[in-house]
Order: structure tokens, then sequence, then C-alpha cells
């Protein structure tokens, strides 16, 4: 069972629905790992084609198979309009260790709506050799009343 940090680097997305009729499009994207949620900068006047270039941390434990990026359009006066999701899944990552910047298709009904770039990282947590979580060490006592 998978536990430590997964670094998402969100790199940039191409070929996007504009679903702006008298602008550009400004759109950001909600990356989603179970029920921890990060949001990106929005990338105003990048049209269908951003470029973010930012990194997210999650911490991963056990059960987390996938990672969830909605890719939104900012709008001023109405609610912002959704443009499509990506699923990445994580088992490959979890084998590898990290995967380089890679495309994966944003969907929106179904549909093919473009494509997200993004790279991944993944540091397992090691667990203490004696037993017990490394956490316990920095309360003190038993560490300290160890006589060597």
């Amino acid at each position: 069972m998978a536990q430590g940090t997964l670094e998402v680097v969100l790199v940039s997305a191409k070929g996007l629905e504009d679903s702006d009729f008298f602008s550009g499009m400004d759109p950001y994207a909600i990356l989603t790992c179970r029920t921890q949620e990060k949001k990106s900068s929005v990338a105003s006047g990048h049209g269908s084609a951003p470029e973010w270039n930012e990194t997210f941390l999650f911490s991963i434990s056990g059960g987390v198979s996938e990672l969830k990026i909605k890719i939104m359009d900012t709008d001023t006066f109405t609610q912002d309009d959704f443009v499509g999701e990506a699923t990445v899944p994580l088992e490959p990552l979890f084998a590898e260790g990290s995967i380089p910047p890679t495309s994966y298709n944003v969907v929106k009904d179904q549909e093919f709506r473009g494509e997200i770039r993004v790279g991944l990282t993944f540091t397992e947590q090691r667990s203490s050799d004696r037993g017990f979580d490394a956490e316990e060490e920095s309360f003190g006592g038993w560490k300290q009343s160890c006589v060597d």
C-alpha cells in the first residue's frame, strides 16, 4: 500500500475548447487527490494553450489510485465554465517512482476536449526499522532514555 508524498508538476495544456465567445479563455486547474484539493493560478490571456509550470504536493495514504484534474475557465460576471477533466492513474507512478511530463486527455461529456501535461514524482514514506512510527521518536521519552 503506497504511503508518502505525491508531487505534481502542472506544466501546460493545449487544444482546449475555448468557452468564451468574446474574450480569450482564462483557464485554471483544480487538482484533486481523494479529499485533498489544490487550485492553480489563472493563466490569463493564454487562451486554449495555457502554461502554468506549478508544483503541488499531496499526502498519499493507502487506497489512492488516481489524480483528477478539472480545468475551468474564469468568468467575471457569471459562474466559471467547466472545460473538461483528466484522470491520471497513479499505479504506474507507485511502481516507477516518477513519470516525466506526460500528456493526458481532457474529456467533457465523454468527448475529447484537449490535453493536459503533468509530471509526477512519488516519494515513499519509509517506516522505522524498530517497528514504530518515526513521529513517535520526536516526542521524546523512549529515545532520550536509552543508554547506548
